[in-house]
């Protein structure tokens, strides 16, 4: 059986520089997968390979077993509608309204929803975020953190099989990351993929069941749940692997 997502010799560089060099990895169905490394590293961008949003310039990205890049238009909707992103900067449009841009996934993925169980299901999204304020504004209006809240809103709003996260705690007060965070569990125990990059180290160790260490674009050292409980030498290597 193929992993969820399996990246096979990816290479990608921009502005005359490599941020990913000949990466090759497997993640496991079912498992949740943290990247890790300094700032600049490589991380976020294994993480857009991985979800299909950038091209490598060599390599491929197969999902269950498909190539992403090569994927029919049927078939890249099904991976689209399985997967699901929440953006480091969240990524809202900015010429949208909270509302249309929570609605447009399920217009998109889910044609003959009703208006109805559209705004039904986009109000209990909301809830289940900890968003209380008006879904007629725009992005603008919002604080970062709010506006980390309706990204992920979006992520969820489709119920997604395969969570890709980055940063997803960043601007977040301690109460709504905790919320956050328990809906990650919650997906886990539903038998969601997950993929995902923080830099706090409590929430790697908390929710990993696999670690994989960023160098320079390149992959390092790899941890099992069973070595991140029984290694006690493993805190102070991530720290010192993950300093800026």
């Amino acid at each position: 059986m193929p992993g969820v997502i399996e990246m096979k010799n990816v290479n990608f560089s921009a502005q005359n520089r490599k941020l990913v060099e000949n990466i090759s990895f497997e993640f496991e169905d079912g498992k949740t997968t943290a990247l890790v490394g300094h700032s600049g590293c490589g991380k976020s961008t294994m993480l857009k390979l991985a979800a299909g949003l950038i091209i490598p310039d060599q390599g491929a990205v197969l999902f269950r077993g498909r190539d992403v890049i090569r994927m029919s238009r049927t078939e890249n909707l099904e991976f689209r509608r399985e997967a699901a992103v929440v953006f480091q900067d969240s990524a809202l449009w900015a010429n949208q309204t909270l509302f249309q841009t929570l609605e447009l996934p399920l217009r998109l993925h889910f044609p003959k929803m009703s208006k109805t169980d559209r705004k039904r299901r986009i109000e209990s999204t909301v809830a289940e975020v900890g968003y209380r304020k008006d879904l007629g504004i725009r992005p603008a209006e919002l604080s970062m953190g709010e506006q980390k809240l309706i990204a992920f809103a979006r992520a969820l709003i489709c119920r997604p099989r395969l969570l890709y996260l980055d940063e997803w705690t960043e601007s977040l007060d301690e109460s709504s990351a905790n919320r956050l965070i328990e809906l990650v569990k919650k997906m886990q125990k539903e038998g969601a993929s997950i993929i995902f990059v923080s830099h706090d180290l409590q929430i790697v160790r908390d929710l990993a069941d696999v670690i994989v260490m960023i160098r320079n674009g390149q992959l390092g050292k790899k941890f099992t749940r069973e070595q991140i409980d029984k290694d006690e030498d493993l805190e102070c290597y991530m720290e010192e692997g993950m300093a800026s």
